[in-house]
């Protein structure tokens, strides 16, 4: 059987990734396409769980390397319960936020060595491969505004501005080094201008 093809939607906060996920799972439903919708972290019990621990905002005392190991972990057993059979029954997976989020967030805007970071994500995912990326490509200055500020219980989403600034530069420069797997969209128009942009480019790429 062919594998399926693995989409991850990636994004500062605010941007409209779960809106993008929400018309892209109608348009499959619509139009008879086998598909699944997850999310990092979580996506299964145990990731839930771990997702729980990373984002409560009452755990101010966790360091950077403990929340690079528990999105890991996460990963690891979101990968080997639900993402990879799920490829290997042909079934498009797309999944709001994945290795590069850790990457930008843990590696570029945390600080830890990058190397370090490659080298978790690639043990985390084993031999699960993205094939696109969709990238919306929206500062946090304007994601913030969208949304009306941070939510106070999310640990990340309350971390300063210049943090999240960092983010966005670790996604920028992502991009830049892959560009034939990031799909950049700016987002400028409606939710529904920006929609019919990312399945005519996924269509185009033989993914829809």
């Amino acid at each position: 059987m062919k594998r399926g093809k693995f989409i991850t939607i990636e994004g500062c906060e605010g941007v409209g990734k779960s809106t993008q996920l929400r018309l892209l799972q109608e348009y499959c439903a619509k139009n008879g396409i086998e598909a699944l919708f997850t999310r990092e972290p979580g996506g299964c019990e145990i990731a839930e769980k771990i997702r729980n621990v990373i984002l409560d905002a009452d755990n101010r005392e966790m360091t950077d390397m403990t929340e690079l190991l528990l999105y890991c972990a996460a990963r690891s057993q979101h990968t080997e319960q639900i993402i990879k059979p799920a490829l290997a029954r042909g079934v498009t997976v797309f999944c709001d936020r994945y290795s590069d989020s850790t990457a930008a967030y843990q590696g570029y805007a945390r600080g830890i060595d990058i190397a370090t970071v490659h080298a978790l994500n690639a043990a985390a995912m084993g031999d699960v491969t993205v094939d696109y990326t969709i990238f919306i490509d929206v500062s946090p200055d304007a994601g913030f505004a969208r949304k009306g500020g941070a939510q106070e219980t999310d640990r990340l989403e309350c971390e300063a501005l210049d943090f999240h600034r960092k983010v966005y530069a670790g996604f920028r420069a992502i991009a830049e080094k892959e560009p034939a797997r990031f799909l950049c969209f700016a987002a400028r128009g409606t939710k529904y201008e920006t929609h019919a942009e990312i399945v005519r480019v996924l269509a185009e790429r033989g993914v829809l």
